[in-house]
This record gives C-alpha cells, structure tokens and sequence, in this order.
C-alpha cells in the first residue's frame, strides 16, 4: 500500500531478499572448490503491484527461488566422453603391457632367438658330424620353446590381472549405482529449488561422472527429479531409489570373468564406454589375439621342423624322431612348447644315412624364409604380429589423446556455466551489499519521518 508504512514494508522485503542473495553468493564461494558442486543464482522478482484508491502502487522485490545453474545436458555430454576416454584409457594401458613383451631393440622380444634358432642349423649344415654344433641346435631349440612358453605365461598374466580388475571395476559400480538410488529417493521427497535438493543433485552429479570412468551409461530423467540409468546396451543399474548389481561369474572355457546383468543375462561382449569395457577389450580381443598369433607361431614352426627332422636321418643313420613335443592343438602351444630330444646325435641332418649329409640341415635353416605359417615366414609372421600389435596401441593412443582433447574442452564448457566465479561473485556480492544499505537507509529516513510526523501531531495536540 502507499504511504510511510508500505514505503517501511518494501524495505524491509528488500532487507530479506538482498540477504537471502548474500547467503547464495556466500555459499557459492565456499563451494568453489567442492567437485559437482553447480553455482546457484538468487531469482529475485518484482512483487505483484498493489491498487490503493484509483493508483497502483509497487510492492517491492522477494526472492522467488534460488536457482542451480546445472545443465544436465551438458552433464551427460562430458560423461559419455568421459566414459569414452577412460575406455581408450583401461584398454591402453593393459595393450602397453603387451607391446613391452615384444620390444626386440631392448631384448625383450622373439626375433633373436628366432634367428639363432634358424641358424643353428645352418652352422651345422656346416658340419654335420660335430657334436657341439647339434648341442647348439638343441639349446638353441631349448631357448626358443622357453621363449614362447615365457610370453605366454606373461600374456596369461596380464589376463589374470586385467579379470582382477573387472571384477574390481563392478565392485565400484555396484557401490556406485547403490548411492546414486539412495540419493534419487532423497531427491523424489525434497520440495524443488530448495537448497537441500540442489546440494542432493549437486551429490548425485558428481556420482554419475565418477560411474561413467567405469562404464558407459544411459541415463533418462523424471520429473521427480530422478534418473533412471542403464547401461549403454540397456541392462538396468538404478530404478528410482532401487539399484541392481551387476554379477561376475568366471567362464566355464576360459576361466576368464563374465559380466552378467542383474537379469542374468551376459553382457561382458556389449558392453561399452568406461574402464571396464576398456579392460574387457584388452583382455578378450588384445591379449587373446596376440595370444593366438604366439600359438600359431609356435605351432606352425614345431609342426615344420619335425616334420622334416621326422623324415632325415640322425646320426646313427636311422630316421629321426619329433625335435619338438608335437602339438595336438594349435590353441595353447606357446605354453608348452618343449624340445623332444635331448641326444643331439638325434638331430636328422641329412637325408640320407651318410653321416656327412647336411641336406636336411640346409632344409631346416631355409624354414626360416620359407611361407609356411598363413603364407608367411616365420620371421615376417613374427614382425607382422609386432607391427599390427604396435599399429593397435597408436592408434589407441591417437583416440586416448582425442578424447581427452575433447572432454577437456566440454569440461571447460561445463566449468564456464556450473563453476563458480570469484570475479563474478565477488561484484554479485557488492551489487547485493548496496542493494542491502540502501534498502536499510529507506528504513531509516522513513523512521525519521514517522518521528516527525509524530512529533508534529504531538504539537499540534497541545
């Protein structure tokens, strides 16, 4: 209304709402530093005027809402790259494992025994009724079979390890999706723009991030205010306030962990996004086909050379036997690889009984070059599985980067409308500090003019 009083009203509504605003700014500063936390904004409105006679009267400002500055678009845009980036991230790290295995500049990897291997027999082609040179072709067969057997229990190894860390990834998971149901059922009863359902979205935000460095996710909001989130191939994992776990189980076959929704179903080959899918790839394409091109290595150049040392003739002239155990299966040869003989006088360098024969010998060192592993020698089978096995971890590193790019620049972006602001806090809080002085002068000079008007009423009466 007008008049003293309502001019005493507008201020004091003032007073409130200009406070209310400093506790918002206030509270953003304290937050600056707190993850998930998204900058509130004070919704200060003009009051609805008032009519008093024939003249409408305004009726001051009031503090409509306080407003989060959240957007939950953008929030899932730097989660899914986020779950991109942690997938490249799982799956390059265990792939660098394998590529350290195979570095044969620092002497970690097959082609120099392959080579000595080989050359062995072309040394005794050169003698072949020299004791220490057939020593040197077992030894250096010995050599070779360890090798494999060597990289594949390693392989095996990374295997294990990157299981471990499946299991220990849904474990996080699990622990995750349980508090984001927890904070959702909050969430369903707290009344909107309250302080208390922005601080329990400001929680669940930063839960959801930290679940997609895990997996990859599908999230659908409600209009209660909760979020329904599945997995990115549609297994659920929260439901309102409800959570479901997911399972792992080792497979039958491999003994390797499987994944298996809280259905039942097996989702370890669907799965994508997050460090999880990242460690699955590595284990089940990355290892186990570097572990598949050792097997048929392995077993392709065990297979050759017995065949020829099974049809020449050792040194007591008499047909040799198997130089390698024989592989029943190729699937798991490099783990067992193993020389058959242990008399080198059983070495079938020729192809006749005259002990001075290096026919076969001279075969068995030509294996070297030879296309008889997929169309391949052995040692371009060999560099080919190093090349495509370095080919793989740069281009994994080429997207890790990328991505990384990428999310960065979306979190940037997220920062620049969620983040707090010193600057822009700092001059919201002298806007406000003003706004509050000046609203408490009004009540001052109104007080001043009520003490006159009383006053004069006062001497007038007398």
């Amino acid at each position: 209304m007008g008049g003293l009083s309502g001019i005493n009203n507008i201020a004091l509504g003032a007073l409130s709402a200009d406070e209310e605003a400093i506790n918002v700014t206030s509270n953003n500063i304290a937050n600056i530093d707190t993850p998930g936390y998204a900058k509130e904004t004070a919704d200060l409105v003009e009051q609805a005027p008032i009519l008093f006679g024939q003249q409408y009267f305004g009726n001051g400002v009031t503090l409509q809402s306080i407003q989060s500055s959240r957007d939950n678009i953008l929030d899932m845009r730097v989660n899914d790259e986020n779950g991109q980036q942690t997938e490249s991230q799982g799956y390059l790290n265990a792939m660098n494992q394998v590529q350290a295995m195979f570095n044969d500049d620092s002497g970690t990897g097959l082609q120099s025994v392959l080579s000595s291997f080989f050359n062995s027999f072309s040394n005794l082609s050169t003698d072949p009724t020299s004791s220490s040179l057939r020593e040197d072709v077992i030894t250096a067969g010995q050599n070779l079979a360890q090798t494999f057997n060597q990289d594949s229990a390693n392989l095996q190894s990374i295997a294990s390890g990157l299981d471990q860390k499946a299991t220990a990834d849904v474990s996080q998971i699990n622990t995750l999706t349980s508090q984001i149901a927890q904070v959702n059922g909050q969430i369903a009863v707290a009344p909107a723009g309250t302080d208390n359902a922005d601080m329990l979205i400001d929680q669940r935000a930063q839960l959801m991030q930290q679940l997609s460095s895990y997996v990859g996710t599908s999230v659908t909001q409600l209009s209660n205010g909760t979020v329904n989130i599945s997995t990115a191939n549609g297994a659920a994992l929260v439901a309102g306030n409800q959570s479901f776990d997911l399972q792992t189980e080792p497979d039958p076959t491999t003994g390797h962990v499987q994944i298996y929704s809280a259905q039942g179903l097996n989702i370890t080959s669907s799965l994508s996004g997050g460090d999880l899918a990242g460690t699955i790839q590595a284990r089940d394409q990355g290892v186990a086909g570097v572990l598949s091109q050792l097997d048929t290595l392995a077993a392709g150049i065990a297979t050759q050379v017995n065949n020829l040392n099974t049809t020449g003739y050792d040194e007591s002239g008499v047909l040799g036997p198997d130089f390698f155990v024989a592989p029943a299966a190729t699937s798991g040869y490099s783990s067992t690889m193993a020389v058959n003989i242990t008399d080198p006088t059983q070495v079938a360098a020729g192809t006749t009984t005259d002990s001075g024969d290096n026919s076969n010998a001279l075969k068995m060192a030509a294996l070297q070059n030879a296309a008889v592993i997929d169309g391949q020698n052995p040692i371009d089978y060999y560099s080919n599985l190093v090349s495509t096995l370095g080919n793989n971890v740069s281009q994994a590193t080429a997207d890790n980067t990328a991505q990384g790019a990428v999310l960065a620049q979306l979190q940037q972006q997220q920062s620049s409308e969620s983040g707090v602001s010193l600057d822009e806090e700092a001059v919201n809080l002298i806007q406000y500090q003003e706004a509050y002085q000046a609203s408490a002068r009004v009540i001052s000079t109104v007080e001043t003019l009520l003490g006159a008007a009383i006053n004069l009423g006062a001497t007038g009466a007398s």
